[in-house]
């Protein structure tokens, strides 16, 4: 066995440093090191970044009288169908469905569902809106109310004569251009009676208040006039449950059936009439939704104001809003009907208009908006 080293460790005695401040005879030239140069990016060969662009979801064939609308059911353009039910054009379900072609029909008249009809001195369009709401899942959704706006331009109708003008008006009755440049219309106000409501929503209790109108270009001067109104929760005056709140040749029955303070206001223009309708909503009717059809009637301006040709209203008995009050006698009983008053040699010109969906809700509703 060998025998075992040994190490002693010495202590070494500490030796005296000195430090000495080291001068430089040049500045420092370090610096921060660069941040390492971005690549550009690679992206395979031929490609393209491609910009988003709307989704060509929706045609439109305007017609002479009517609109038809064609809306695919990938309406929003990211390859999921929609729920037809969810679809409507202006508050009107599709008429039909295209399932080879994945597409939803709307058709109307240019004065149904909904439209607004805009008057120009060349022009006249009528406008409708698409909605999609869609319904919810459960407690969540997975889509966005969706609206678009679709419009039908026409040219407005001009007599062109190469004799001398005459500075007179002429009839409307005499002939058939004359009468396509009529347009009887009926629309919302706000409540200054200065502009067309934007939104038609309302507080039960509220004022609706309408204008009825009639624009003319060359016929003798006219007066228009409502001849009834029925409510509705669809855009059918026909469906049920109804409420007929204005009928009798131009009688506003509504005050006096309910109380309410619905009123013709006093005439001051023979081409419009303005008239309000205190808000109300169908029993059992949770959405407050309401259609409004109305008919109107144009009649000359010099024509007297008649059992068939008035705007009454009940105000402590019955009132008429060109002041001739016994025009209204028969709005107890019966007016009698227009056209086998009138006759058919008669200048007079009807229209209906639909005015809708106008949605009313109870204070706590509007509240928790």
């Amino acid at each position: 066995m060998q025998p075992q080293r040994r190490y002693q460790l010495e202590a070494s005695q500490p030796q005296a440093f000195h430090q000495e401040k080291q001068i430089f005879s040049e500045p420092l030239t370090w610096r921060y090191p660069n941040p390492p140069a971005e690549e550009e990016p690679h992206f395979p060969p031929n490609f393209e970044l491609r910009v988003p662009t709307p989704a060509e979801s929706v045609s439109v064939l305007c017609g002479e009288n009517t609109v038809r609308v064609e809306a695919k059911k990938d309406l929003m353009g990211i390859g999921k169908p929609v729920l037809a039910s969810d679809v409507t054009l202006g508050g009107c379900a599709a008429t039909g469905e295209d399932s080879e072609a994945q597409v939803l029909i709307f058709e109307s008249e240019l004065h149904g569902c909904g439209s607004r009809l805009q008057m120009f001195e060349d022009t006249f369009i009528y406008s409708f809106t698409l909605f999609y709401t869609p319904s919810p899942l459960g407690s969540i959704v997975r889509g966005r109310d969706l609206s678009i706006n679709i419009q039908c331009h026409y040219q407005r109708k001009h007599d062109v004569s190469s004799g001398a003008l005459k500075p007179d008006w002429s009839s409307y009755i005499d002939s058939k251009e004359s009468e396509d440049s009529l347009s009887l219309s009926l629309q919302l106000m706000s409540d200054d009676w200065q502009f067309p409501r934007p939104v038609h929503e309302f507080l039960l209790g509220d004022m609706m208040k309408f204008e009825a109108s009639v624009k003319q270009l060359h016929h003798t001067p006219l007066r228009v006039n409502v001849e009834s109104c029925v409510a509705t929760v669809v855009p059918n005056p026909d469906a049920t449950p109804r409420y007929g709140f204005l009928f009798n040749s131009g009688c506003l029955l509504d005050s006096k059936l309910t109380g309410s303070s619905s009123r013709f206001l006093p005439r001051t223009h023979d081409d419009k009439l303005q008239f309000e309708v205190e808000a109300f909503r169908f029993e059992h009717d949770e959405g407050g939704m309401l259609y409004i059809t109305c008919s109107l009637r144009a009649v000359a301006a010099t024509a007297p104001i008649s059992a068939t040709d008035k705007a009454c209203s009940f105000s402590n008995g019955w009132r008429e809003a060109s002041g001739n009050h016994r025009a209204c006698s028969c709005c107890d009983s019966d007016c009698g009907n227009v056209d086998g008053i009138l006759g058919k040699t008669s200048t007079h010109l009807r229209q209906n208009a639909l005015i809708g969906p106008i949605v009313v809700k109870e204070s706590s509703q509007m509240k928790n908006l």
